[in-house]
C-alpha cells in the first residue's frame, strides 16, 4: 500500500502505483509534509478535506487504479486544529459516502492528547474511543499503535452490528 500523505504531490506517484498494482492512501494535508501549520484555516474543513479527497481519488482512478484500491484519509491533526481534527472524525460518515475505503489514523494523534490532557504515552483510551466512533461512522481501516486493542474495537462492533441485523455471531 502506497500511504503518501503530500496527497499524490509527486506527478509520477499514481501512475508507479497503477502500473504496479498497489493500493494507495489519499491523505489530507493542507501544506506539505512537516511543513509547520500553526493557524489552519478553511472555509468549512470538513468540506474542503472531503472535496480534497474526492478530487485526489478520482485522480488515483483516473491514473487505472481501481477503486477497491483507494483509501481515503481524512488527515487528522495534519494541518488541522484539535476543533477541525474533532470536526472531522465526528463527521466521519461523510467521507466514508465517497465510496472509498475510509482509513482513519487517529492513534495517538495530538488532538486526542489535547482534548484529554495527555502526553503521546497516555492516548490508548482516546485512541480506542476514536476508533470505536470512526468504525461506527463508517471508517473500514485503522492506523494503530495498539493493533490487539483495536481489534479488539473492530471485532466487538461488527458483533454488535450483527447482533443488530438478527444475527448470531459464536465466539
Amino acid at each position: 500500500v502506497g500511504n503518501d500523505i503530500s496527497g499524490f504531490a509527486d506527478p509520477a506517484y499514481l501512475p508507479i502505483c497503477a502500473a504496479h498494482g498497489a493500493s494507495v492512501v489519499a491523505t489530507h494535508i493542507r501544506l506539505g509534509p512537516r511543513v509547520a501549520d500553526p493557524n489552519p484555516e478553511y472555509d468549512d474543513v470538513v468540506v474542503d478535506v472531503r472535496e480534497f479527497l474526492r478530487d485526489r481519488a478520482q485522480a488515483a482512478e483516473a491514473a487505472g487504479i481501481k477503486r477497491e484500491r483507494i483509501m481515503v484519509d481524512d488527515g487528522l491533526d495534519l494541518g488541522k486544529s484539535e476543533p477541525q481534527s474533532l470536526a472531522l472524525l465526528r463527521t466521519s460518515d461523510q467521507l466514508a459516502a465517497l465510496g472509498y475505503p475510509t482509513f482513519l489514523s487517529a492513534s495517538n494523534k495530538r488532538f486526542l492528547g489535547l482534548l484529554c490532557g495527555t502526553e503521546v504515552d497516555d492516548r490508548r483510551d482516546a485512541t480506542l474511543a476514536a476508533h470505536a466512533i470512526g468504525i461506527a461512522m463508517g471508517c473500514r481501516v485503522l492506523r494503530s499503535h495498539d493493533v490487539r486493542s483495536s481489534r479488539r474495537v473492530a471485532d466487538t462492533l461488527a458483533a454488535l452490528r450483527e447482533a443488530r441485523d438478527g444475527q448470531v455471531r459464536s465466539a
